[in-house]
């Protein structure tokens, strides 16, 4: 028998039709972020927890209810599980105000009750005045808000946002969230909040859990997971450039030895790694720095021989791609020092790389950096 516990707990597998492989748990007044590429699973795990997808093998327990266990033959159907869920596109009636949207998710209520608790929701969520507009005449952002007021109508055991805020735009965007940041902290209830935008899950989640082709890579803090990603896999998902492989070649108390096609590289101690582990290795492309001019670099900057392959104006900066071997290397200058050194296509120049944040991690799949990737 799975062990019955608060908050929001999920583990589901099955081979197909659709692969699954997931596995976390969400504290009352937590937000969890689900973040993956398209086709991740990130959706389809919503709709096992609203009881809209039945997966072949699991559990799922929210509030301290079984939900869903399949050793047992166990489905709670959706209709008797207390789920708030706002969609993509909001789903509100066309045809109803936003009252009456609000009031929709109560009809178990005496119509008296569902006002009521509606009306306490538009003000709740600052949507006074709007009350007797339908949806096509409200911006999105209040859209949202009718949603969300909906979804918490029916006092649920858990909210589940997808992608809620992918419709609207950037200005709107900065808005809602502050609003949601400041109704997270009056809500005692596991959020869980599907988004492909890792910005967004930095700024508004408690612990990201990274997905691809419906199974967990890592789960943790953003700062743990952004920090230290577990896979060259993780890392490619979370927007690491500068991915390459590796060889641990010695620890000392201050420092491990990286054997990088011949070149040895000091990085910062991480002695969980045997000697003689072929590992995956990275780095920011804010740590690969041009080597200074007048000064010696650091005891922990590796100074690398590379040739420029192209240069690429963004703004008030340069992107430069630098080939070291079979190897390319993704790095930012501003423009007045790519103007002060004079950098140009085909030059020969030395790089510094930080040794500081230059992270092991296990070799999951091919790690040849493609000019592609560190160009986009």
């Amino acid at each position: 028998m799975v062990e019955r516990k608060q908050g929001l707990s999920l583990k589901v597998q099955q081979d197909g039709p659709i692969a699954l492989d997931a596995e976390f748990e969400c504290e009352p007044g937590e937000v969890l972020a689900l973040v993956g590429p398209s086709g991740s699973g990130k959706s389809t795990l919503l709709r096992c927890i609203a009881g809209l997808y039945t997966p072949e093998h699991g559990h799922i327990q929210c509030d301290g209810e079984n939900w869903f266990d399949s050793r047992n033959r166990h489905l709670v159907p959706t209709v008797k599980r207390r789920v708030g869920m706002v969609f993509q596109h909001y789903a509100l009636f066309p045809h109803l105000n936003a009252l009456e949207n609000i009031m929709e998710a109560m009809r178990e209520l005496s119509p008296e009750q569902r006002r009521n608790r509606a009306h306490a929701l538009i003000e709740r969520l600052h949507l006074n005045g709007l009350a007797q507009r339908r949806p096509h005449e409200l911006s999105g952002g209040q859209q949202q808000r009718v949603a969300v007021a909906r979804a918490l109508a029916r006092e649920p055991n858990v909210l589940l946002l997808d992608e809620p805020f992918s419709a609207v735009d950037r200005a709107t965007r900065e808005s809602l969230y502050n609003e949601l940041a400041e109704l997270r902290r009056e809500l005692r209830m596991p959020v869980v909040l599907v988004t492909h935008d890792l910005d967004e899950a930095t700024l508004l989640a408690d612990r990201m859990c990274i997905l691809s082709d419906g199974r967990t890579l890592q789960e943790g803090s953003p700062d743990q997971v952004m920090q230290a990603p577990v896979t060259t896999e993780v890392a490619r998902l979370l927007g690491m450039r500068n991915l390459f492989v590796g060889r641990v070649i010695e620890h000392t108390t201050a420092y491990s030895l990286l054997d990088w096609r011949g070149q040895l590289l000091k990085v910062r101690a991480q002695p969980q790694w045997p000697v003689g582990q072929v590992v995956g290795w990275g780095l920011p492309t804010s740590d690969v720095l041009l080597m200074p001019q007048k000064h010696e670099p650091g005891e922990m900057d590796n100074t690398v021989l590379v040739e420029i392959e192209r240069l690429l104006s963004l703004g008030e900066h340069i992107r430069a791609l630098l080939r070291s071997g079979d190897d390319l290397i993704a790095m930012h200058v501003p423009r007045h020092l790519a103007q002060r050194y004079e950098l140009a296509e085909g030059q020969q120049i030395r790089i510094r790389l930080r040794g500081e944040t230059i992270h092991l991690m296990s070799q999951i799949a091919s790690n040849k950096q493609e000019p592609r990737d560190a160009e986009t």
